[in-house]
């Protein structure tokens, strides 16, 4: 979670809420709160691997978790397409490029192309990498706060005119921030690979959720002392610097939170891609393991194809605002799976989960159209291939 958001995220949002950029941040953490005691709670009752796709079908029913997976796999293949970008803007802007724009969206596609052959050759992140991975981003993000208050760079921005601000705007960068919260349902998925499911679990979420939002109203903070329209105007806010060397060791740690987000992700997209190409959710070709290196190729390659064409034809607003559709939709059912729950699986009241499934629809609603419009034919497309493939395998039934 403390990964690629946190260098992502401030730009988009702070061009939609400006210096209510806080509050949207605040709205963002709540919605988070809500979907991470839902997620918490379902967990412990269903310690297996899948997430919300598992409970939407528990609960609810085939289509519901459907919708989920669906959502899942969609929403998280924005969200690499959302680090690459992030990736290719601070690298960009530490090699002093003339055009920022253009050479990180190419960067973007060179990373993500390299990282899917490093999938297919079956090589993830450990736990022990990731914990060394946060600790590197935690003082990168330590030095990009010094050198902000110490040696500020608001001057040294062309600003753009700020747009009309109102609640619909600070609606949207919280729908923007919360891509930036997103992260805890990879905790629910994996029921079967910790100690103590039904107590590890929900504790993990909760903690690294207060965690992450420590760190992200620090940076927010620090980064509003310049301004609002600063950091909108601002391709890589964290990575600017008088000194050549601390925009350096800033790029270097976005780089490394980006490309090992990246990694991780594309890991679990794939498995869920696999374990939906299996219950024949998604095309049954995807399902094939590769047999040297015991991984589903085939769903890899798709993947970097979907993302490199997302880079193509969006910018790193809509890509935020795409993923998070996905992401909330996926919550939403997490929401309404949890307010099925009987008292002995319990945890957190009724209120709070249906505040959460109102939130995330409330939040998706208020996305850039963009994002809703795609994510709309997404899910139309998702559907109407679950409906045809049901009917195909009736008709082929005896």
């Amino acid at each position: 979670m403390i990964g690629a958001g946190v260098f992502a995220v401030w730009v988009p949002a702070a061009q939609v809420a400006g210096v209510w950029l806080l509050l949207g941040l605040a709205i963002a953490l709540m919605v988070a709160y809500c979907n991470a005691t839902s997620s918490a709670q379902l967990a412990a009752q269903y310690p297996t691997s899948g997430g919300t796709y598992v409970y939407g079908q528990e609960r609810l029913g085939e289509w519901p978790g459907f919708l989920a997976g669906w959502g899942f796999v969609v929403g998280k293949t924005a969200s690499v397409a959302a680090m690459a970008l992030t990736f290719g803007q601070y690298l960009a802007t530490a090699l002093g490029v003339p055009d920022i724009a253009t050479i990180g969206r190419s960067l973007a596609m060179a990373a993500v192309l390299v990282l899917a052959a490093v999938n297919c050759l079956g090589v993830t992140r450990t736990a022990r990498l990731t914990r060394i991975i946060v600790v590197i981003v935690l003082a990168v993000l330590v030095v990009a706060m010094v050198n902000n208050v110490a040696w500020p760079m608001w001057g040294w921005v062309r600003l753009a005119e700020p747009g009309p601000i109102g609640p619909y705007q600070v609606l949207q960068s919280a729908g923007l921030l919360f891509f930036a919260f997103a992260g805890y349902a990879r905790i629910a998925t994996m029921g079967e690979e910790v100690v103590e499911p039904r107590r590890t679990i929900p504790r993990a979420i909760l903690i690294a959720l207060s965690l992450t939002a420590v760190v992200h109203f620090v940076v927010g903070a620090v980064l509003l002392r310049g301004g609002a329209q600063w950091i909108a105007s601002a391709q890589a806010p964290l990575a600017l610097s008088r000194w050549h060397s601390v925009t350096l060791v800033v790029t270097v740690g976005a780089a490394l939170a980006t490309a090992g987000a990246m990694l991780n992700l594309m890991t679990g997209i794939g498995r869920t891609t696999l374990a939906m190409a299996r219950n024949r959710d998604l095309p049954g070709w995807l399902a094939v393991i590769e047999p040297r290196h015991q991984v589903p190729r085939r769903a890899e390659v798709v993947l970097a194809v979907v993302v490199c064409a997302l880079l193509l034809i969006g910018d790193l607003r809509t890509v935020i605002g795409f993923s998070s559709f996905g992401v909330l939709i996926y919550y939403c059912i997490a929401n309404l799976a949890a307010l099925t729950q009987g008292p002995a699986d319990r945890r957190f009241g009724k209120p709070l989960q249906v505040l959460g499934a109102v939130l995330c629809l409330v939040l998706v609603a208020t996305l850039p159209w963009q994002s809703v419009v795609g994510g709309l034919i997404m899910y139309a497309v998702g559907a109407a291939y679950r409906l045809l493939t049901r009917a195909h395998r009736k008709h082929l039934a005896p």
